[in-house]
């Protein structure tokens, strides 16, 4: 078993997650304006990746970029990790390769805790992906806490490149928001990944404040 064949009923019965619907729930995050390359990267590869219509060409001609200007936005202050294998518990089936990681680190050289981001590409079916990407946020918490780092909310987003859902995992509790972002709403798609990574740094670095330094 691997991240690939969770579903939601699965999850709930071996990890206890509880999905919960919630439409609109990043609508109050602002969207961010992008950069000039990004918006030309994008006039460019954008048709290649969808009428090549691959998971590759999607996420090659289309995520990477998006989660490229998300990195730059934050001043490369995050990891952005592409295709890595990330085996946490491969008894419990927490194995196989992650699409795209983005950690709380500027290590790019090798997955390092905390993870705070997940973003799984899809050709075509984002419901298939919600499953999968789902048991990789778990396996993210799971990752985080083993390596002594706790982070309150794992993020994630299941794509096609040309649409983009989001959700939350906090716990185990999922939030699913049924809001569909499209590409032509790439400033609030870097919006949410922006916020969602300016929050979970703060609470790193408040979390830092807080132990004694002896």
């Amino acid at each position: 078993m691997s991240y690939a064949d969770f579903s939601l009923a699965s999850l709930q019965s071996q990890f206890g997650v509880r999905v919960r619907r919630q439409p609109g729930l990043f609508q109050e995050y602002p969207p961010v304006p992008v950069s000039s390359w990004l918006q030309e990267t994008l006039r460019k590869l954008s048709p290649i990746g969808l009428e090549g219509n691959t998971e590759k060409a999607r996420s090659e001609c289309i995520v990477l970029p998006i989660l490229a200007e998300v990195r730059e936005q934050l001043e490369r202050r995050v990891g952005l990790f592409s295709g890595v294998e990330f085996t946490v518990d491969p008894a419990r089936g927490l194995r196989g390769a992650c699409d795209f990681l983005l950690s709380l680190t500027e290590q790019l050289l090798a997955v390092e805790a905390p993870i705070a981001v997940v973003v799984e590409a899809k050709n075509e079916n984002i419901p298939r992906g919600i499953g999968q990407c789902l048991a990789e946020m778990v396996a993210v918490q799971e990752f985080n806490e083993a390596h002594g780092d706790v982070t309150p909310t794992i993020y994630g987003a299941v794509t096609t490149g040309s649409i983009w859902r989001f959700l939350l995992l906090e716990g185990r509790v999922a939030l699913l928001d049924e809001t569909e972002y499209y590409l032509a709403q790439v400033e609030q798609i870097v919006g949410i990944l922006v916020h969602g990574l300016k929050t979970a740094l703060a609470a790193r670095a408040a979390g830092e404040e807080r132990v004694p330094t002896g």
